[in-house]
């Protein structure tokens, strides 16, 4: 995996960007993860935001990382969600990352904490465009502390059994009103200390065996 960091032109300034590069000539898609909370140490740098960006690398897709807004050398003040949204979606939409790309390139979006609001409501509004993410994966889901929006039963959700940050009660109520599935991991907190290659081992399989359920639904 090669990385490599950019500054990216966003409507409030300069975004960070780091890109981690699959190993094969054209990526499969290009991913986004977006990290927690940036009044709280939350940055592209997050050690489970780097962990799915390594697997979604590892399975061939460009992994793209932003710092949101007044974290690192990204510009702008934080928004509570709503510049954050903005800028993302921007990187979805305006920014060609791959060269010779198809336009209808595939994108996943995954989130820890404060991000999985964010790409939670990127992934309603790219469904609402008819241009839905290929995978959704959020860890942490942000559910007590904002208003999360319903996600499609195929995303994959995780939680940790200890995390003091967002309870596992208001995600499981939250998982029940959209009928997604929650994979709790025993003993995790929440920035899933020590648990981190449980986490990896998740997400390689959920990618590994959507695709190959795409794979076939396809060929029926």
């Amino acid at each position: 995996m090669r990385s490599e960091r950019r500054l990216v032109a966003g409507r409030a300034g300069q975004i960070e960007v780091a890109l981690d590069w699959p190993d094969r000539a054209s990526p499969v898609g290009v991913a986004h993860i977006a990290h927690p909370h940036p009044l709280f140490g939350g940055s592209l740098d997050n050690k489970v935001v780097s962990t799915l960006a390594r697997v979604f690398a590892a399975l061939g897709w460009l992994a793209v990382r932003s710092n949101f807004r007044g974290v690192g050398a990204t510009q702008g003040q934080h928004d509570e969600g709503r510049g954050e949204l903005d800028d993302l979606m921007h990187l979805v939409e305006r920014v060609a990352w791959l060269q010779d790309a198809a336009p209808t390139v595939p994108v996943a979006l995954a989130g820890f904490s404060f991000g999985s609001f964010v790409v939670a409501q990127a992934a309603a509004q790219l469904q609402s465009r008819g241009a839905a993410a290929r995978h959704l994966i959020l860890v942490g889901a942000a559910t007590g502390k904002w208003p999360m929006p319903a996600v499609d039963p195929g995303a994959l959700v995780i939680h940790g059994e200890q995390d003091e940050t967002i309870l596992l009660t208001d995600v499981l109520a939250w998982a029940r009103s959209c009928d997604v599935p929650v994979v709790v991991v025993p003993g995790a907190d929440h920035f899933f200390h020590r648990r981190l290659p449980v986490l990896k081992r998740l997400a390689t399989r959920h990618l590994l065996g959507a695709e190959a359920e795409s794979r076939r639904d396809g060929s029926m």
